[in-house]
């Protein structure tokens, strides 16, 4: 298995993650059994990084991953932890903590859920602007020098706040939406993760689903969307399946195979929930991706995409506007 490399960053993560968040949270719910074998053939095959929440099904995914890794050296798994998603008794979100009196608490609950003495990555699910990242830090880091914690990680952050909290705590990982439709990071945050020496974790690379050929032969049957922009659609998604057949692979092979050319100091994380699903995923390790297959991919989906303001792709109904 290679591993991430990033410039002054010595942390050991595979070049790929598991996203554990679907057996947890789905609108069908998964087969424990089959998600915990998944799980152990992640760890056998040499994914070592293992991506939860503490708001993922209530806590229900870190007790998951606990009860998987327990027969496991626990040097085998590095288990990625984000805190504060507020859930409502309905298990949906409504906001999020990131007090710095609260970390130590949501903290203390992982670990007892996870069954581990500590844990390898540890961040924000998102942070409060009401309060300064140099707060949120502090008992992080605290909690680093006391051993709880092995490292400091951000999600879903600008430039500015990665770089002000690297000067208070070394980052690690910066966890980010990134994908052909959502190419943003490439402007500001991935050019200062990489001068920083962080590396960055790519969630949603699959482009939540929208691109694929059950996509294409839905516009085809209903071409009457009000608003809809089918001819740049179908031409955006057949571009990646044209690609994809002609490597004989399939789409989402072929996405995850773009983010892992963006670079070394990229992992992208791969929402498996069935050890199928996971053997699928890992054969874009495999694939390769010429100067023109980059050159077609590119020109179907410049590097200012930015699927969040509509720059250059806006989405309505899970169909592209724009």
């Amino acid at each position: 298995m290679e591993y991430l490399k990033t410039q002054k960053n010595d942390i050991q993560v595979s070049r790929m993650g598991l996203g554990c968040m679907r057996m947890s949270m789905s609108n069908h719910p998964a087969d424990e059994q089959e998600s915990i074998s998944t799980i152990h053939a992640a760890l056998d095959s040499g994914i070592n990084f293992l991506n939860t929440g503490d708001f993922y099904g209530i806590g229900h995914n870190e007790s998951l991953i606990g009860r998987a890794i327990k027969d496991y050296d626990r040097d085998k798994a590095f288990i990625s932890v984000k805190f504060g998603g507020l859930l409502g008794p309905n298990g949906l979100p409504y906001g999020i903590d990131s007090r710095p009196l609260a970390i130590k608490n949501y903290l203390t609950y992982s670990l007892k859920r996870l069954g581990v003495d500590y844990i390898d990555l540890y961040e924000p699910g998102r942070l409060d602007p009401e309060i300064p990242v140099e707060e949120t830090l502090g008992p992080i880091a605290e909690m680093v020098k006391e051993g709880y914690i092995r490292h400091i990680g951000l999600t879903e952050v600008d430039a500015e706040t990665l770089r002000r909290a690297h000067a208070v705590h070394p980052i690690s990982l910066v966890e980010q939406e990134y994908s052909l439709f959502k190419r943003n990071i490439e402007k500001e945050l991935l050019p200062t993760a990489r001068e920083l020496g962080i590396g960055v974790v790519a969630f949603g690379i699959l482009s939540h689903g929208l691109i694929s050929k059950e996509r294409i032969e839905e516009m085809k049957k209903r071409p009457a969307f009000p608003g809809m922009n089918l001819d740049k659609n179908l031409l955006l998604l057949e571009t990646v399946n044209e690609i994809a057949e002609e490597k004989q692979i399939t789409v989402p092979q072929l996405l995850t195979a773009w983010v892992l050319t963006q670079g070394e100091d990229i992992m992208p994380l791969i929402g498996a929930r069935k050890v199928s699903q996971f053997e699928e995923s890992m054969k874009a390790l495999d694939v390769k991706l010429n100067e023109i297959d980059l050159e077609r991919i590119n020109k179907a989906f410049p590097a200012d995409t930015n699927g969040d303001d509509g720059h250059v792709f806006k989405f309505k109904n899970g169909l592209i506007v724009r």
